[in-house]
């Protein structure tokens, strides 16, 4: 369970952070965003989507192999992790389309990569999970979703809980607040893990942005709460890998977003106002695609806890 009333005694520690990081921001090493090489953002993700990379490997010289996958219908980012210092090079893909799972199992076969966790970030409402087809593909792939998320899947996960493939880990943060099942992915904390770290946020927060508020069970004030209390409170140079993303971005850091996004650099009663007066339309997807993601994409598993 997410302390909150701990965040709150340390607002003004939060404070004194930002003003710190505004103040020296001249000095802060960012990475580049590595926008799509043309303007329009579909012809962009067209190149992603045909099972490129637009990040080569992961950083910190460790054995962590990390591909970052764009779907250019929803705008869904999919992202293959590997060690590949592990004999079997064991692998896990968080947040698979249903459109692009051949494109998945053909770049994990080209590398030489063994699946064996299809990872979920919340139970999606703009597209399928591809985690259904990937099992039928693949059987021995085992499916990964939040207990709260109220969805089937064989690993269900609670907050803490820790991934492991080869001798890398992913660690679970619980970041409610778009659903209220949403799970951010944070690569371990260790020797031999990446080194910056790499937190893997779903909908909870967006390069420059975050997810909506005003549907399954939605709260601006657990979203706020939650991105303060588990994601800004990594280390700044931890880079920020979203499952989304509509201009172009692939990767900003803690740092970057604590003084640049437009919403969350905001305090919680102006954050508040920001989402209430967003006006969104209905999602588009979610009607197809909510039934199908609480079953796991179509495919009905048997459920076990981590």
């Amino acid at each position: 369970m997410l302390r909150f009333r701990s965040l709150l005694s340390s607002s003004s520690s939060l404070v004194s952070r930002i003003a710190s990081l505004a103040s020296s921001s001249s000095s802060l090493t960012l990475p580049a965003y590595g926008r799509a090489a043309c303007s329009n953002p579909s012809q962009g993700s067209s190149f992603l989507a045909r099972g490129m990379s637009a990040v080569a490997s992961a950083p910190g010289g460790s054995n962590l192999l990390l591909r970052q996958l764009f779907e250019d219908e929803s705008y869904t980012y999919t992202y293959l992790l590997a060690d590949v210092a592990h004999p079997e090079k064991p692998a896990v893909l968080i947040d698979p389309v249903d459109r692009a799972v051949d494109r998945d199992l053909n770049l994990i076969e080209e590398l030489g990569l063994k699946l064996i966790y299809a990872m979920n970030t919340h139970c999606h409402a703009d597209h399928i999970t591809g985690t259904g087809l990937l099992k039928k593909k693949m059987p021995e792939v085992k499916s990964i979703i939040s207990k709260d998320s109220k969805a089937k899947a064989d690993i269900l996960i609670n907050a803490g809980d820790k991934i492991h493939f080869g001798n890398l880990f992913l660690e679970a943060r619980a970041t409610p607040g778009h659903t209220v099942g949403c799970i951010t992915y944070v690569t371990g904390d260790g020797p031999n893990q990446p080194n910056p770290r790499m937190a893997f946020t779903g909908d909870s927060l967006l390069i420059r942005g975050c997810g909506r508020t005003d549907f399954q069970g939605g709260s601006s004030t657990q979203l706020y709460r939650s991105v303060y209390s588990q994601i800004f409170s990594l280390p700044e140079d931890t880079l920020i890998y979203p499952g989304h993303d509509y201009k172009g971005y692939t990767v900003s850091t803690v740092g970057e977003e604590i003084l640049y996004n437009p919403r969350l650099s905001k305090d919680e009663a102006t954050f508040q106002k920001i989402m209430e007066g967003l006006n969104l339309p209905y999602p588009r997807m979610i009607d197809i695609a909510l039934p199908a993601n609480l079953i796991c994409g179509l495919q009905e598993v048997s459920v076990q806890s981590v």
